[in-house]
């Protein structure tokens, strides 16, 4: 067996089984003239006009996929994705692509926002729209709420990503600064009948909390909110615009997201088409065939990032050891989000994180190979995906003059993997369905 070889197959396996333009087509059938898609039937004779909306890192197949199979059908359509995640795809000219930035909301994110509530404009209960959700949505869709400017909500998100905040705790506060998020997406889609197809990168796969849940029912408040920011010790740090707005909503003075027994929810379909799940469960499979006895572990893996990688590293040595939870050769198989609350000036993502923490963990252990994936192909603010690690990983990198502890130390694992050749470089993979951590030993 060749751990390294084989952990790069088990990663294309399960990215595979992600594939959005896959997913999509799972969901979408036609009847002679009828769209059958998710539990809604769409006559073509009596629809006025089909809009396409898409947010997220995987914006671009899932949209290539469904302009094929629309055709004529589609009206028009706004997509909005990460830099560099439109490249190689060629979409029908009614569809309008905006490139922006994540995970730092910016101008070019507003503008893609600020074009799709002019497309949702005046439509009818004859129209028909159809929403593309994906990991990243969040950031890329950000449409700041009335007194909110970008700036302000540029500081507040690199507040809380810095904080260690969750996922969950993050998009919270985005919900209750945005015109889209929360629901309200739906709320300006309103009357037409909606489908929202989203490929999820939450733990769980809570609608309300992947991409700030735009076509879902909202069950936070204004208060949550504030308490989130509370609880981080961020209410004298955040600006002062967002501070008097979740002020006003706390004391009933703003009106709320759209809650779920809001009337509008009545003509909206939320289909979850992909996740972290099928994803590793897809690992498992591909493990197993290469001939490791394997198993998922979990899919709600959280927590800081080096906490992670201590309670990983100690599996793989309770399997090397007794052969528990299964005996070699093995393959652990979990998915999630970890965080990383920012200590040092270094450069690095969660996964490149859990990664160096792991080898310091693994120094001097043979057999074993554990490797930590964004399954969107960039980590963090990097060009990475994450990085395999193993027992010599950190005698390699003391022989080059490096220093684990200070890398770690100062959330500086990009240059230290990178220079030890364990830095995993796939470039945008056209999915997002969180993190897996695999772990190979014989």
């Amino acid at each position: 067996m060749n751990l390294i070889k084989d952990i790069g197959l088990i990663r294309d396996a399960a990215l595979a089984a992600v594939d959005p333009g896959q997913a999509v087509r799972r969901f979408m059938t036609w009847d002679g003239d009828v769209l059958q898609i998710g539990d809604q039937r769409w006559p073509m004779d009596q629809v006025a006009r089909v809009l396409l909306i898409a947010g997220g890192k995987a914006a671009m197949p899932m949209v290539a996929t469904v302009a094929h199979m629309l055709g004529a059908y589609l009206t028009a359509g706004i997509v909005v994705t990460k830099y560099k995640h439109a490249a190689g795809y060629v979409l029908p000219d009614n569809i309008q692509v905006f490139e922006a930035g994540h995970p730092i909301p910016d101008a070019a994110g507003v503008r893609g926002t600020e074009a799709i509530v002019q497309l949702l404009a005046g439509v009818t209960a004859q129209d028909r729209v159809l929403i593309l959700l994906s990991g990243g949505g969040s950031a890329l869709l950000p449409a700041p709420a009335e007194g909110i400017s970008l700036g302000d909500l540029q500081t507040v998100t690199d507040l809380l990503l810095r904080s260690g905040a969750t996922i969950d705790e993050l998009n919270v506060i985005r919900k209750h600064l945005s015109k889209l998020k929360g629901g309200q997406l739906s709320r300006l889609a309103a009357p037409a009948p909606t489908v929202a197809l989203i490929l999820s990168d939450v733990v769980g796969d809570p609608l309300d909390v992947i991409a700030s849940g735009p076509t879902s029912p909202d069950p936070t408040t204004y208060e949550q909110a504030w308490r989130i920011l509370e609880r981080y010790k961020l209410l004298d740090a955040i600006p002062p615009s967002v501070k008097l707005r979740l002020q006003a909503g706390k004391d009933g003075h703003i009106g709320d997201t759209p809650k779920p027994d809001d009337a509008l929810f009545k003509t909206v379909s939320n289909v979850i088409v992909g996740s972290n799940r099928l994803a590793a469960k897809a690992a498992v499979s591909r493990a197993k065939d290469l001939g490791y006895r394997s198993l998922l572990l979990t899919t709600f893996i959280e927590g800081e990032a080096r906490e992670v990688a201590k309670v990983a590293v100690a599996l793989a040595r309770g399997v090397k050891a007794y052969g528990d939870p299964i005996s070699v050769p093995a393959c652990l198989v979990c998915g999630g989000e970890t965080t990383v609350t920012i200590r040092g000036e270094g450069l690095g993502g969660r996964n490149q994180e859990v990664a160096l923490a792991a080898a310091l963990a693994l120094e001097g252990i043979p057999d074993v190979v554990m490797m930590a994936l964004a399954t969107d192909g960039t980590d963090g603010p990097t060009d990475a995906a994450g990085a395999i690690v193993d027992g010599n990983t950190i005698s390699r990198a003391r022989s080059l003059g490096l220093d684990p502890i200070m890398a770690l130390s100062d959330n500086n694992s990009y240059p230290f993997l990178a220079t030890v050749g364990a830095l995993m470089i796939t470039g945008p993979t056209g999915t997002n369905v969180n993190d897996l951590l695999i772990i190979l030993v014989k």
